[in-house]
């Protein structure tokens, strides 16, 4: 109960009683701002909450690749298997990013988000005690077979930040002013991976300059993972129907359609829709294709960029000069957010011209990069990241929310 009002509750959750949300839209009653100005004291919380969860999984994301040279010289790892690693972990990514949007949909979705984190936590320990205890060094073989494992497992896990927090992001930013702005509050929320990226990159800069043992960049990460598992999974909600809050009175259609599923069929849940229902939506593919794109360049220079500047500086000079891709990434999201937002939510025609824009920088990159004077370098950088960051931050978030309230769902929140 909350303010007297009457719920039901439906699978353990309490929703609105189908007969008051009738009533609230025919009177346009203060039930629906009551509803609202809840729906607005707890949003920032959301947002601050799942905002940490992406952060924390780039933090422990990046750690990795900013101490590659040191895994190298020091660890004993060859770069066959750095690269190994990568593609592991990339495969593993992909392939359970469909697994946690199932599981998402299907269970509680703050508790998978809450495993992603812990899962990380765990792995990045599992790492740090091979190198402690020269797993690599002691047998080659085994070494290999190890730090293949565990990054494969770590791909898991990793991949439930992205569609499960989208989605408690879209769940509580469904009222009538966050959708007209939804380029922009998510331009700004997804920044949350690029300042994982930065902050990363500056610990092991700093740790590196103090002389302080490099796996320490792997053990502080895995730290924070854990602590903010276990914060998303107890003090995070992941819709405002758990909390009493009736957003069907924010979409009339979404109202009549909830009621009319209610009558027909009142203990009956909404299906998770399947692989090819999602990939019918209209521009769904298309979507699909061009961040395929973006995130096959972007993770080049994830895993990489630090390295290769390695070769040109030292090891904490580099690590901070790979950060200035990262920051061009941030403001890249919220200006093809918010320009997206003028133009009527068309993000389709935004994110061409920032793909066309690319391509020339990445030819002139690959073919001077060795070349290029460090003020020309860190320009370089700076300009790809707004180009790359810009398209992947809303594919990833406001484009997403869009097409899951496409009228073909039909209104299943299981997206």
């Amino acid at each position: 109960m909350y303010g007297g009002k009457k719920t039901t509750k439906v699978h353990g959750h309490p929703t609105a009683d189908p007969g008051e949300t009738t009533s609230l839209l025919s009177s346009g009653g203060s039930g629906s701002g009551q509803n609202l100005k809840r729906l607005k004291s707890y949003q920032w919380w959301a947002y601050f909450v799942t905002f940490g969860a992406y952060f924390m999984a780039h933090f422990s994301r990046k750690c990795y690749s900013t101490v590659k040279p040191q895994l190298k010289t020091e660890a004993g790892l060859n770069q066959n298997i750095l690269s190994e690693m990568d593609s592991v972990f990339m495969a593993t990514y992909a392939i359970g990013s469909f697994i946690s949007g199932r599981l998402g949909d299907t269970y509680r979705p703050t508790t998978i988000v809450a495993l992603g984190l812990l899962g990380s936590g765990i792995c990045l320990f599992a790492m740090t005690i091979g190198i402690v205890f020269e797993f690599e060094k002691a047998s080659e073989s085994f070494g290999n077979l190890f730090y293949l494992s565990t990054y494969f497992i770590f791909g898991f896990f990793q991949s439930s930040g992205g569609p499960v927090g989208t989605a408690i992001m879209g769940n509580w930013f469904c009222d009538p002013a966050s959708k007209k702005n939804r380029g922009l509050i998510f331009g700004t929320w997804t920044c949350h991976q690029y300042l994982g990226d930065i902050i990363a990159a500056v610990c092991t800069a700093i740790l590196l300059h103090f002389k302080v043992v490099y796996w320490w960049s792997l053990v502080i990460p895995a730290v924070c993972n854990l602590g903010w598992g276990f914060l998303c999974m107890y003090c995070l909600t992941p819709e405002p129907e758990e909390m009493g809050i009736d957003t069907s009175s924010f979409n009339p259609k979404k109202a009549a359609a909830a009621a009319k599923s209610t009558a027909d069929s009142p203990a009956a849940p909404a299906k998770p829709i399947g692989f090819m229902d999602a990939l019918m939506i209209p521009n769904v593919a298309g979507y699909a294709f061009a961040f395929g794109f973006f995130k096959l360049t972007n993770y080049v220079l994830f895993f990489w960029l630090p390295y290769f500047l390695s070769l040109h500086f030292d090891p904490s000079t580099a690590n901070l000069v790979s950060t200035l891709y990262s920051f061009g990434m941030m403001p890249g999201g919220i200006i093809v957010g918010k320009v997206s937002d003028i133009f009527g939510g068309r993000r389709a025609c935004v994110i061409a011209c920032f793909q066309v824009c690319l391509v020339p920088l990445l030819w002139v990159m690959a073919e001077t990069s060795e070349k290029l004077p460090i003020g020309a370098m860190m320009t370089m950088l700076c300009l790809m990241g707004i180009l790359i960051g810009g398209p992947n931050n809303i594919l990833t978030s406001a484009v997403a929310a869009d097409l899951s309230e496409h009228p073909s769902i039909k209104g299943n929140s299981k997206r």
